[in-house]
């Protein structure tokens, strides 16, 4: 089809327009109102004829000059609270911050849960309920994702499939017994799940049945000291082993949370226990100070 062909087609639909407002204005005064509000003119009428001939697949008739291509789209930019919540974390901590794997004096602790809680909101802390890690400082590493239910597989997981899936279970097994008792719940610990040397713990084996049920889901918060990014977690999982250089271990999503997603995939963090009896504190990245009062 030519460009003559196409200017009769536009031609004969103007003519068209003509008839049909002519005939809608001599029928009623809503008919003219409507005219009005539908802002039914020729121009208008071009473009979707344009429209329908472009969709046909004669753009390039219409077109002197190719298309200009998509501009692809630019990643979303950080907000300015979450920003400044990171550099303030990240700026307060650097100064009392031991950058290397250690088991914090009580002083220091004390220091760096003021200024977690003054920042997030979040209470955190090294000690509760008269339980700590051998570590509250340490190496991180990139975990798979885990079996959520039987059945489970990579391709039922949403985000960060890259990670591949775990062949075995998590240390406290399945998060529901099957998928149609699978809940938002199993969901977000799964996706924010965290890892600790549980098993190196002096009484694991004396009081395994107390400290297995303890630290089920026990909520954690790792924090990246070198960015001030933070993200609240659940444990579901023993480990790494001793002979991995690492303390702790974060599921893909957590991870990418504390941008330790790509490169070594691995990076020196704080881990904390956050003290939620009421279990208020939502799972995922801190983006901003929370007011626990209002949860």
């Amino acid at each position: 089809m030519n460009l003559d062909s196409l200017a009769q087609i536009e031609k004969n639909l103007q003519k068209r327009q003509r008839r049909y407002l002519s005939n809608l204005k001599r029928r009623s005064k809503p008919a003219q109102k409507l005219i009005v509000q539908s802002k039914i003119t020729a121009s208008s009428l071009r473009q979707k004829s344009s429209q329908i001939l472009a969709s046909a697949g004669l753009t390039g008739a219409l077109l002197l000059t190719p298309a200009s291509a998509t501009q692809s789209s630019t990643p979303t930019n950080v907000s300015a609270n979450n920003q400044n919540l990171n550099q303030a974390l990240s700026q307060e901590l650097a100064d009392i911050f031991p950058h290397y794997p250690t088991k914090l004096d009580d002083q220091t602790a004390q220091n760096i849960s003021q200024i977690i809680l003054n920042k997030t909101g979040i209470k955190a802390t090294p000690t509760l309920e008269g339980q700590s890690l051998n570590h509250h400082i340490g190496y991180i590493g990139y975990e798979q994702h885990l079996k959520r239910f039987p059945g489970d597989n990579l391709s039922l997981h949403d985000e960060e499939q890259v990670a591949g899936i775990a062949p075995g279970l998590g240390a406290w097994g399945y998060f529901a017994p099957s998928q149609d008792q699978f809940t938002t719940q199993d969901y977000l610990r799964e996706k924010y799940y965290s890892v600790a040397q549980t098993l190196y713990l002096p009484d694991w084996n004396t009081n395994f049945r107390f400290l297995r049920d303890w630290y089920k889901y026990r909520k954690i918060l790792v924090v990246n000291p070198v960015n001030g990014q933070s993200v609240v977690t659940v444990l579901a999982d023993a480990g790494p082993a001793e002979w991995t250089g690492k303390q702790f271990g974060a599921s893909p999503e957590a991870m990418k949370a504390l941008d330790l997603h790509l490169g070594p995939r691995k990076g020196l963090v704080l881990f904390f226990f956050v003290d939620d009896p009421d279990d208020r504190i939502p799972l995922g990245p801190v983006n901003q100070k929370l007011d626990t009062n209002s949860l």
